[in-house]
C-alpha cells in the first residue's frame, strides 16, 4: 500500500473511529474531552474545535522549533473532518447494549487508524509534535511531558463538561499497544521492534522508541 494512501486512509479512519466513541457516549480520550467541552461552550461542531485546536498547537511548534510534515498539516484538517461527517451520519444511541460495541469497535479501529498514519511516515501530528519538540528542548522524559499535557487538557476539558468516563480509562490503556501492534502490520519504521507512534518523518531509532503511543 502507498505511503499516501496510508496516510489518508489512516486519518479518515481515526476521524471516523473518533466519531464512533463520541457516539458511545462512554468517555472520550484526553483531547476529545477538550474539544468536546469546548463545544458544548461555543456552540461550534467538535471536529471543528478539533482543527482549530490542531491548528492552536501547531503554532505552539514554532518556539520549540519543530518542523511540520505533510503528515502533521493533513492531520490537522482531515481528522477533524471526519468526525463531523460520521458524526453527521450516525445517530445518538440510547442503549447501552449498543453503546459497548460501538465503544469497544471505535477504540479498536483507532488503533488501525494509527498504525496506517504512523506507518506512513510522513510527520507526527500537531499533539504529537507538541510532547516530542518539549521533550527534545526541555530534556523531561517524553512521559512526563506526555502525562503532564494530557492531565492538563483532560481536567480542562472535564470542567468545561467534556464527557469522562470507563471509555477514557479503555482508550488509555488500549491505545498504545494497539498502535504498536497495527504499525508492525502495516510495515512501519523498525517495525520488527517496539515503536511508539508519532516519530518524525526521518527520526533515528531512539526517536521513534523515544515517541508517545498517540497520535
Amino acid at each position: 500500500m502507498g505511503r499516501l494512501v496510508r496516510l489518508y486512509a489512516g486519518l479518515v479512519l481515526y476521524g471516523v473511529t473518533d466519531a464512533l466513541v463520541i457516539r458511545a457516549d462512554l468517555g472520550l480520550d484526553p483531547w476529545d474531552v477538550f474539544h468536546q467541552g469546548l463545544s458544548k461552550h461555543t456552540g461550534i461542531s467538535i471536529g471543528t474545535v478539533s482543527i482549530l485546536v490542531g491548528a492552536v498547537v501547531l503554532l505552539l511548534w514554532w518556539p520549540i522549533r519543530q518542523r511540520p510534515g505533510l503528515g502533521t498539516v493533513s492531520n490537522v484538517v482531515l481528522v477533524g473532518a471526519s468526525i463531523d461527517a460520521t458524526c453527521a451520519l450516525v445517530p445518538h444511541v440510547e442503549a447501552l447494549g449498543a453503546r459497548i460495541p460501538l465503544l469497544l469497535a471505535g477504540v479498536l479501529f483507532n488503533g488501525v487508524a494509527t498504525g496506517l498514519y504512523i506507518a506512513a511516515r510522513f510527520g507526527p501530528g500537531p499533539r504529537d509534535g507538541l510532547m516530542t519538540g518539549l521533550h527534545r528542548r526541555t530534556g523531561r522524559s517524553l512521559r512526563l511531558i506526555r502525562t503532564g499535557i494530557e492531565l492538563t487538557v483532560l481536567a480542562a476539558g472535564f470542567l468545561l463538561g467534556g464527557g469522562v468516563g470507563a471509555g477514557t480509562v479503555l482508550y488509555a490503556l488500549a491505545i498504545g499497544p494497539l498502535a504498536q501492534f497495527f504499525l508492525r502490520v502495516f510495515g512501519g519504521p523498525q517495525a520488527g521492534s517496539r515503536i511508539r507512534a508519532g516519530a518524525p518523518a526521518g527520526a533515528g531509532p531512539r526517536e521513534h522508541a523515544a515517541v508517545a503511543d498517540t497520535i
